[in-house]
This record gives C-alpha cells, structure tokens and sequence, in this order.
C-alpha cells in the first residue's frame, strides 16, 4: 500500500547523504586554497556553494521526512483498523483469553512503537550504512593514512553497538508486558471507581498501581541503562580516534604531506561516522522495539476470528430433532448440553436437557454462580456448547450463521451497556426503524418517562450511559433489543435495577409480544408467570416446572419462595 513512499523516502535520504558527503572536501579546499592563499574570491565562492549543497540537503530531508511519516503513520492506522476489526470478530471466549489491557496496549503502545520503527527504518537504514562506508571512502581520497584510522574504528564500535543491542532487546519485550499490568490497573480502576470510593480502597489501589509502575519503572531504568551505554562506549572510541587521527595528521601537515584543510575534512568524516553510528544504534533499538511490538500484534491477528458457523448442518446428528413435528413447535430445546469455560476447571453447566415451545416464557432461576448468565449464553453462540446441543426452532446453533443466529434473538445482559450519543442512536442499534417503532419499543419497556426527561429521541446519552439512572439504562436497552423484533428474547437479570411496579407492567407488556422469552432472574417473582421454569443449582438442572407444580415438588423452590417473600414481607 505505501511501495510509493516506501522507495522514495531512503531514495531522498540517500541524496541528502551524498549532499552531506561533499562537504567535507569543499572545506578541505576552502581552507587549503582560499584560506592558505589569501583568496577572498574564491573563500566566498566556497561558502556560496556550501550554502547551496545544505539548502539541497535540507530539501532532501524533508521529503523524505515527509515519505517516511506518511508510510508509518498509514502503517499504524492500518494496524489499528485491523486489529479493531479483528476483535469485532473474536468470539467471547477469545477476548477472555486475550484480555481487554492487553488489546488496548497492542492497539495503542505496540502501533505507536511500530510507527517509530517504521519512520525510523526509512529514514536511517540506507542512509548510515551509505554514510559510513561513504565517508570512509571519501577519506581514502583525502589521505591514505588518515583513512585507515578510520576504517580501523568503524568495527570496533560496530561491536559496542551490536553488545548493546544484544543485551537491550529482550529487556524491551519484558517493558510492553509491564505496560499490559499498568493498563490493566488503569481501566480497572477507571470502571471501578465508585466501588473503591465505596469502600474506602483508594489507598490500597493506589499503593497497586504504583507497585506496577514501579515495576514497569524498573523494566524501563534497566532497558535504558544498557543503551545508554552505548554512547559513552561510542564517543570514548571516537575521542581516542581523533587522537590518533590528530597526531598522523599533524607529523603529515608539518612534513607538507597533507594540507590543515585535509586534516579538517578527515576530523569531518570522522565526526560524521560517530554520528551516523550512534543514529544506526538508535535505529536498531527502536525497530526491535517495534519487531518486538509487531509481534504481539501479529499473535492477535493471526488469531482465527469467530467462523460464522461452527458445525455443518447435519453433522454430528440430525439438525432436527427425532420427533419433527415436535420440534417445529419448539423455539428452544437443549439436549443434554454441557460447558467448561476455558481453563475454568469444573463444568459450568452439567447435562442441561429441557425445551421451550414457540411463544412461551421461560424462566431461568438459581442463586449467584448456579450457571444461568452460562446458559443463555450458549443461545445466541457467544460460546459454543462443549457437549450436547443448543437447536433454535429445531436447527443447531453451531449450523446456524453467526449473522443470522443473533439477528434472531435478541439479548439484554445483565450490565447494561449504553454508548455515548443520544437515545435514538442508541435504540438504531436493534435495527432500522421509525420514530414511530422506536416509541413503540419505548413503551414496551415502560421508557416513555425516561425518553420524555431526556427531551424525546434526541436526549443526550453519556458514555455508557452515566448520565441516566440503573433502572433507566436497562429499560432503554430493553428497548433497544425490542426494536429488532426478535423470535427469542433474553432478558439477563435485566430488571434487577426496576421497582415492583414498573418490573410487573414490564411482564404484562412482554406478553403481549409474538417471541418467546427467555428471563433470567434471582428473584422467584420474576419468573413465576412463566409457562416454564428451569431452576438451577450449581450447573445442573434441579427442578423443571411452572411455579405451581415446582411449589409442589421441589424443596429447594419452595426454600426460595419462601424467603424471598419473608424478606418482601419484612421489607413492607
């Protein structure tokens, strides 16, 4: 995509190169002839065109300055975009595994990192080799001798910078991977803020992150302390070169072998050697930085991104069910379902096996970690059932498109997540509609309040919503799923936050709707109008029924129930 500027900004530093080479010999002459003759004429001559071979340089230096940036500044934008893209397609077991510090490192410090490294690279790769080699060359046409000081430094502090870099790299691997623990306390406490004001953890937070960052300090100390050795190392060789190089040329100036002006010239292609090579060390650690940096990304995007189907349909079983008919009548139907989460040790979900017909309200009941958030999960597949099946009107969600599965059904989680922008904009997320459906969806959810406060439609919403209420923010995202008009309906604890009142209006007004709705709730008078409760009891399915027959027959209900409306009796 940048071939272009990729070729034009070492061709434009090469021209500088050779600009900043015939310098030296100019002020070589300069000195040998103008100065040593008295020749005013020729001294200003001398001048003009060193003016001239500088306005050239300089010219040359910033076109190509402005390649390079423009091919790494496009670089790193496409990193970024590919990388976004690339988490749009993770599946959620994925971004468990990747962690959300981690991406945001790679999407910020690892891009930036290799921006440097590519406008580096151009700038100075062909450049200081051409440099160094060149001046060397030119000296061997100034004066033999002098030259072979030269050459006979150039390995040797080739070896300074190679020791160096050999020793730095690794330790700026280990610095980005600091940088991962400090972003991840920075967002952590970013999102969690309110919690530790609540509780009075902001010391302790505090004295964690600066644990890390002094961490990442000591990464960063120890990675810099060796490159800068570098330059010491460098300028004690140069310093001892000019000695020598100071002491040949001044036997060979006083036996009128070689003129005061060449003496220059040779200091010149000396001083430009150190430079170049000090340039070349730089460069070195700034693309293993960037190597280094292009690794981590490039582990993200040779990641595998969600398929759009997981299973061909019909493989692993029929894609309908033994008994068809049955199962045309059927929204939901998990077959002996089970899940681990990855590294997560015991099952999650154990031999889950229950159905739901079209047009029924199912309700998922259990206490904190019973597996409900799991198992409404394995749904619309944000991830896949490690055995067993999950069919959707009869067919396996793993033979379903990804595409078409989630834009069947249609889920509230338990957080509700609202974007910055305004209410409409927020709601255009369950799909194209009117304002006419927007306030219809808006009225389903017992919104309408809410809509009117913010001023209508075009009420402005804060980032993630901060600006509204809990139980404001899950009615609008209720809302929002309502738009899509979905065949199946999840409802993930997403009333925790509504009174009694609004949470039953919301109840009867989903009943009205043509889905099948899934609710999942603590709370026994959530579920209890349900055709069909599914309660829940550390993965396992300990009782299946409606409220009546699971009174009836299940103690561990009747525990629940109990309780529940004690406490609400007490609270009254």
């Amino acid at each position: 995509m940048y071939k272009k500027e990729a070729i034009l900004a070492p061709l434009f530093k090469l021209l500088e190169a050779c600009m900043e080479l015939i310098v030296p010999l100019v002020v070589a002459h300069i000195v040998n002839v103008g100065v040593a003759g008295a020749d005013r004429m020729y001294i200003v001559y001398g001048c003009l065109l060193l003016v001239a071979f500088g306005a050239a340089g300089l010219g040359f230096a910033l076109t190509a300055q402005y390649f390079a940036a423009k091919a790494a500044v496009g670089v790193s934008a496409e990193l970024r975009g590919r990388l976004f893209s690339k988490l749009q397609s993770f599946s959620f077991e994925q971004i468990d595994t990747v962690g959300t510090a981690a991406m945001i490192t790679r999407m910020t410090s690892d891009c930036q990192q290799v921006q440097n490294g590519v406008n580096m690279f151009l700038r100075i790769l062909l450049r200081s080799p051409i440099i160094v080699f060149g001046a060397a060359a030119m000296a061997f046409t100034v004066d033999v001798s002098g030259a072979l000081v030269i050459v006979a430094l150039i390995p040797l502090l080739a070896l300074v910078v190679v020791a160096v870099m050999a020793a730095g790299i690794p330790l700026y691997r280990k610095v980005q991977g600091r940088l991962d623990a400090v972003n991840l306390s920075t967002r952590e406490n970013l999102q969690g803020a309110r919690v530790i004001r609540a509780f009075c953890h902001e010391e302790e937070e505090a004295a964690e992150f600066s644990r890390r960052n002094e961490a990442l300090c000591r990464e960063q100390r120890r990675a810099g302390r060796i490159s800068a050795l570098a330059n010491p190392f460098t300028y004690a060789l140069v310093n001892l070169a000019v000695i020598v190089l100071l002491l040949v040329g001044g036997v060979r100036v006083h036996a009128g072998a070689l003129g005061q002006g060449d003496v220059i010239a040779l200091y010149s292609y000396l001083s430009i050697i150190l430079v170049e090579l000090v340039k070349f060390a730089n460069l070195i650690f700034t693309v293993s930085k960037a190597v280094s940096s292009q690794k981590r990304i490039g582990k993200v995007l040779d990641e595998t991104g969600e398929p759009a189907v997981l299973r061909a349909e019909g493989e692993g079983g029929n894609a309908q069910t033994a008994e068809t008919a049955q199962a045309e009548e059927e929204a939901l139907r998990f077959e002996h379902v089970g899940f681990t989460y990855k590294d997560g040790g015991a099952p999650s979900l154990t031999d889950i096996d229950f159905s739901v017909k079209k047009g029924q309200t199912l309700g998922i009941l259990g206490g904190t970690g019973a597996g409900k958030s799991t198992l409404v999960n394995l749904i619309p597949r944000f991830y896949a059932a490690s055995s067993g099946r999950v069919l959707l009107f009869g067919k396996d969600v793993n033979a379903l498109p990804a595409e078409e599965l989630r834009t069947r059904v249609a889920v509230v989680p338990q957080r509700a997540v609202l974007f910055k922008g305004s209410i409409r904009s927020n709601l255009l997320w369950g799909g194209r509609a009117t304002d006419g459906e927007l306030m219809e969806a808006v009225k389903l959810a017992q919104a309408e309040d809410v809509v009117e406060a913010k001023g209508g439609l075009d009420g402005a919403v804060a980032q993630e919503g901060k600006n509204l209420s809990g139980g404001q923010r899950q009615r609008l995202t209720i809302a929002r799923a309502l738009v899509r008009k979905p065949e199946i309906l999840i409802l993930d604890d997403s009333s925790s936050a509504l009174d009694y009142a609004t949470d039953a209006a919301l109840r009867r007004a989903l009943k009205s709707l043509p889905c099948t709705v899934v609710v999942v709730s603590q709370r026994v008078a959530a579920v209890r109008h349900a055709e069909k409760i599914v309660l829940l009891d550390e993965g396992k399915i300990a009782a299946v029924g409606t409220h009546d027959e699971l009174l009836e027959n299940s103690p561990l209900y009747g525990e629940i129930y109990a309780s529940q409306t004690q406490a609400e009796e007490g609270t009254a």
